[in-house]
């Protein structure tokens, strides 16, 4: 499943190439991959047709375009409250969800259909660039839907974006900020953290919590910041908290610079290229192999991999001790 940084780099790739075009026909050839949808497939393309991409924006996992100029006249747009589309601001967003196969490309017209092409969007010609958005979708567990735009609850913006906005589509409305975000308030993080009375890796997951951080990015951070994932929330000081926090930051940073992590050919951005930043992971996947830090100090040690959640979990037994009083 892309986490953050895997979704921020499709984030970075989409904005150039689509901000500011208009949608100009639009195409589903699998209608699963729009089942999110609730009002179907006329609304669906209805919504989409004549509008304007104004941007791209993420908040954790979460991938949406905000749609202005749209010619539709469907339930959604007259369900939005007159609040969140203030002097032609967007009042719908199409919203991606990536799932475990999903990739959103920009391909020019005369390249062929890719074998799991499930929605094709064509765009207003811009000089030089590709004119079609297409989602494929191998394993069908992610789609596209539209969504209404809303008020965030703090009144900052909704999500990392080229021009922010204090909206929010409203399926996301529900996810915390993530450690990316500027609107990222640790001192709410470090309250709710010590209320969650949890493991601290439970909690990093938690999407209601602090947003972005899946399983990979969570056995990375608490790697370097040298905390073991059952440590309980509660007793966590605040300079632990911190350097966490700071540690998460880093390694979705440094992820971002390598264009994500792959350990699936599926996972692409938009051109097509696949992230290399699983060649530098420290704990994620390296079961048996020595720890470097450990190696560094001389000390001989090999990270350790166990069940957790129905996933796994990879420590250091030295450097990252297990809590007597650990909890999942």
């Amino acid at each position: 499943m892309p986490e953050l940084p895997e979704v921020e780099v499709v984030r970075r790739g989409l904005v150039s190439w689509v901000r500011g075009r208009t949608i100009t026909s639009v195409d589903v050839v699998d209608a699963r991959s729009i089942r999110r949808h609730a009002l179907g497939l006329e609304d669906f393309v209805g919504n989409l047709l004549g509008a304007r991409v104004s941007d791209v924006v993420r908040r954790g996992k979460f991938l949406w375009l905000p749609l202005t100029d749209s010619a539709a006249t469907h339930p959604p747009l007259a369900s939005v409250p007159a609040a969140a589309a203030p002097d032609g601001s967007p009042a719908v967003a199409l919203m991606a969800h990536l799932g475990m196969s999903g990739q959103l490309l920009m391909q020019d017209a005369d390249v062929p259909d890719e074998k799991h092409l499930k929605v094709r969007l064509r765009l207003s010609p811009r000089e030089g660039m590709p004119e079609q958005l297409r989602f494929v979708d191998q394993r069908i567990f992610g789609g596209l839907f539209v969504t209404a735009m809303v008020p965030t609850d703090d009144g900052g913006p909704g999500g990392l974006a080229e021009s922010p906005l204090p909206l929010i589509a409203e399926e996301a409305a529900h996810i915390a900020r993530d450690p990316l975000d500027p609107a990222f308030s640790f001192d709410l993080f470090y309250q709710r953290l010590r209320k969650r009375k949890t493991g601290l890796k439970r909690a990093l997951l938690d999407q209601g919590l602090v947003s972005g951080i899946g399983n990979i990015y969570a056995d990375e951070a608490l790697w370097r910041a040298q905390l073991h994932y059952a440590r309980p929330t509660d007793t966590l000081r605040r300079g632990d908290a911190e350097r966490l926090v700071g540690c998460a930051r880093e390694v979705m940073l440094d992820a971002l610079a390598a264009g994500g992590t792959s350990f699936d050919s599926l996972y692409v951005n938009v051109n097509g290229a696949s992230g290399y930043f699983d060649r530098s992971l420290n704990a994620y996947g390296r079961e048996g192999q020595p720890c470097g830090r450990c190696a560094a100090a001389g000390i001989h040690s090999t990270i350790r991999r166990e069940q957790f959640m129905n996933r796994s979990s990879h420590t250091c037994p030295v450097c990252q001790p297990r809590p007597r009083n650990g909890r999942f």
